[in-house]
């Protein structure tokens, strides 16, 4: 059986959350969220938890029991504290600047590169450091990953765009005879 399924998600007195037609919507200070439930899953509301639970124990709905469980407590937790994700530039001419809903970034092509920022996403670029939040915790890794992609960090002199905890493993170049 899962053990993240069987925890209960614990509410504070700031959170909404209502459930309709297999539709669950979490409104908290920082926004609202909404996802639809797998009708598998059966959710039980309440007086300041979310529990949830299974009618069949085959593989399938075990793992959709945890991960359901795994999906709302994200929700509760973007909607009362939000998420952040840190990314950084390295290179000799690498950059970022925030322009309107959009970040420019000079990664070492011939031309900049606009990136728009999705609704719900918010961005502050300091220095080399490109810091984007939201209330949603797929859309936040999404747009991150997005971001990295532009220019992957190579494993010689690291340049390029990575996750600012992410470690990069040199290589050693060529070496002179």
């Amino acid at each position: 059986m899962s053990r993240v399924g069987k925890k209960p998600i614990e509410l504070s007195d700031k959170i909404k959350v209502s459930f309709s037609n297999q539709v669950l919507t979490v409104t908290g200070e920082k926004g609202t969220l909404s996802r639809s439930i797998h009708p598998a899953v059966d959710l039980n509301m309440d007086d300041n938890a979310l529990s949830f639970s299974i009618n069949s124990t085959d593989k399938k709905t075990r793992s959709l029991w945890g991960m359901t469980r795994a999906l709302v407590a994200n929700m509760v937790t973007g909607v009362s504290k939000g998420f952040e994700r840190a990314l950084e530039i390295n290179g000799i001419g690498y950059r970022a600047e925030l322009k309107g809903n959009a970040i420019e970034l000079n990664l070492g092509y011939s031309h900049p590169i606009n990136f728009p920022l999705p609704e719900g996403i918010s961005a502050s670029v300091e220095k080399n450091i490109i810091k984007l939040s939201g209330i949603d915790k797929d859309l936040l890794g999404y747009t991150a990953s997005s971001i990295r992609r532009l220019r992957p960090p190579e494993p010689y002199k690291g340049k390029g765009v990575k996750y600012a905890e992410e470690h990069i493993q040199r290589k050693a170049g060529k070496t002179a005879k």
